[in-house]
């Protein structure tokens, strides 16, 4: 059985993941399992078990069949089949099931934790690719590095950690927040800053850079490079501040890597997945999807897609499923994607707002040949 099956306009079409995680290596207990479902920590006191979630009804109901068990298992069920099977078959049979032909991999987080994109490669079938995030190169590099040095030593790590790579990506809003001021910070204020940096790691504090002038080093080193830079925007879990991550906050920083002429990937985007096609559609660089957003709000999948379309170019719209850890995440992100994306390309269909040729171009675009474009991964 494969997760792509019935959904009409898009079956068969191929699909490139712009925006992922690894997957989990090992077997989970309940609380393991949920605390990946959604961006809260884990189940808890007062809000109860996240199966009950859109997320986690979305594992019963597309993930139970292609282990062997009917749509809607309890989840009980659904746990103890997946022990039985073991990771390795579950994986297997999950993501293996789904037409994703590119994972391109965010390896910034919990590297040790997760697959590599090459192991990802081993389990699907499909080829992985590496997006760096900058902000781990940057806490690496200041280890071994000092203020005076900082930046040319983080600039020659980056291109070596790029040569291989297809994009980086900043989570500046988790860290600063995206107001953030579009000039390029001068190797002086980036000294000045890196000691800042340096002096807290010295006294025990980790290696985490949460300094504006430092962020906005990372991102025009990566623009230098002439790489796609993705960054984090609106939901996420509990460590970031969801008001300062409207991507309208970007828009003098996007003004100015315009010039580069770089792609930008604005991620997520819910709430503020209309602002960001608002941005899409004025700049020519700057791509979006709802990634994360469509498997967590269920039944809302397909409003929320067509808010983002109603500005955004049909050419500026991506694929992701930002699954983390759980295969099974790969498997919701990319069905309710694709329902949502059917249905509305279809009824456009239905009201002659576009033809059918149309909406083959539109998905087969948003699908995989955007993102094909965007990160030259012809090239790659």
């Amino acid at each position: 059985m494969s997760a792509d099956e019935g959904t009409g306009l898009l079956d068969g079409v191929e699909l490139i993941d712009h925006h992922c995680h690894g997957i989990v290596r090992t077997d989970l207990d309940r609380d393991g399992f949920e605390s990946m479902l959604c961006e809260a920590d884990g189940p808890g006191r007062w809000h109860g078990s996240l199966f009950d979630t859109h997320a986690g009804l979305g594992v019963r109901r597309w993930c139970a069949p292609l282990l062997g068990l009917p749509s809607l298992a309890p989840a009980d069920d659904y746990l103890a089949r997946r022990r039985q099977l073991g990771v390795d078959e579950v994986n297997r049979r999950l993501i293996g099931s789904l037409a994703t032909r590119k994972f391109l991999v965010d390896t910034g987080f919990q590297p040790e934790a997760l697959t590599s994109p090459a192991e990802l490669s081993a389990v699907t079938g499909a080829v992985g690719e590496e997006i760096v995030r900058l902000e781990q190169v940057a806490e690496q590099v200041v280890r071994t590095s000092d203020a005076a040095r900082f930046a040319d030593d983080f600039r020659t790590e980056l291109s070596r950690r790029c040569a291989g790579a297809v994009g980086v990506k900043s989570v500046a809003a988790y860290r600063v927040g995206l107001r953030l001021d579009a000039a390029r910070p001068t190797d002086a204020e980036v000294a000045a800053a890196a000691g800042r940096l340096l002096r807290a790691f010295e006294s025990g504090e980790p290696a985490r850079v949460a300094d504006p002038v430092l962020t906005r080093f990372l991102i025009w080193s990566g623009a230098d490079l002439g790489m796609p830079i993705q960054f984090h925007v609106g939901y996420g879990d509990a460590d970031v501040n969801l008001a300062d991550c409207d991507p309208l906050l970007l828009t003098p920083l996007l003004r100015a890597l315009g010039k580069l002429d770089v792609p930008v990937m604005l991620l997520h985007n819910y709430p503020f997945h209309r602002h960001a096609g608002y941005l899409a559609q004025v700049f020519d660089h700057v791509f979006v999807d709802v990634g994360l957003t469509l498997h967590n709000v269920g039944p809302g999948a397909p409003r929320v897609l067509s808010e983002l379309l109603e500005l955004a170019p049909f050419g500026s719209v991506l694929f992701s499923s930002d699954a983390f850890g759980l295969p099974e995440l790969y498997v919701v992100g990319t069905m309710v994607f694709r329902r949502s994306l059917t249905g509305y390309l279809e009824a456009g269909i239905a009201d002659g707002a576009w033809t059918s040729e149309d909406a083959m171009r539109f998905a087969t675009g948003i699908c995989a040949a955007n993102a094909r474009r965007a990160y030259r991964l012809d090239a790659s």
